[in-house]
């Protein structure tokens, strides 16, 4: 099996879908309208979607107020720092940096809906 997709649920699916297309690179690549806007979105490697939409029957995840470590989207980035900046600039919030003695750079930062994302620069490819 490969994955396909993940999901979450947040209250601003159209938002949070346009504000990865315009600072992520994300492409939309399914767009349900309607209660839910789903919307899925795929990297430019096009071999695995997320899926942003809302879901007004369950309870909200708190994802502001959650650890970046129970739950992020990892991010490959060729420059970090340069990214973190963009991404600052954008609206993001940033949580955590760390360099590691293999090379390793890891940048954590919240989106503006509060979904923790991980810029990585492996000091060796992790695949």
């Amino acid at each position: 099996m490969k994955i396909e997709h993940f999901a979450w649920d947040v209250s601003e699916p159209q938002s949070l879908a346009a504000w990865y297309v315009e600072n992520l690179g994300f492409k939309i690549v399914r767009h349900v309208p309607g209660n839910a806007e789903m919307h899925f979105l795929t990297d430019d490697s096009e071999s695995v979607c997320i899926e942003i939409y809302r879901n007004s029957l369950i309870e909200k995840t708190d994802l502001a107020g959650m650890h970046p470590l129970v739950m992020h989207l990892a991010l490959a980035s060729d420059d970090p720092a340069k990214d973190r900046d963009r991404l600052l600039a954008a609206g993001a919030s940033l949580q955590s940096e760390d360099k590691f003695d293999d090379g390793t750079y890891l940048v954590m930062l919240k989106d503006p809906w509060g979904v923790s994302l991980q810029l990585c620069k492996r000091g060796s490819p992790l695949l």
